[in-house]
């Protein structure tokens, strides 16, 4: 029996669905400190979108779209903004809250 694997992307078919997967993946990442989160929340949007169309808008090619959202490589803050601009999102930071007695 072969049974196929299950990819969110393949259930993401509009722009507004895309965009409400990221919001829920920006929502859950807030307190968490590793990047990694986020940028598999960005290959998995850029996979819905297609790859292909992605890589053109953001003037990235495919090759090192694929290598960049898969974590193979570390990617640029640059870059990582172009495909989130691409997205329909901002790279921004944010302060975060500091212990009491942190210095």
């Amino acid at each position: 029996m072969k049974t196929t694997k299950w990819n969110i992307y393949d259930h993401l078919k509009t722009e507004e669905e895309i965009d409400g997967f990221i919001e829920a993946s920006i929502e859950e990442a807030k307190n968490d400190a590793d990047p990694k989160y986020l940028i598999q929340a960005l290959e998995t949007a850029a996979r819905a979108r297609g790859m292909l169309k992605t890589a053109k808008e953001a003037d990235v090619d495919r090759a090192s779209l694929y290598r960049i959202l898969s974590g193979e490589t570390d990617p640029r803050a640059s870059t990582l903004a172009k495909i989130a601009n691409v997205l329909g999102y901002r790279l921004t930071f944010v302060k975060q809250a500091q212990a009491a007695n942190s210095f």
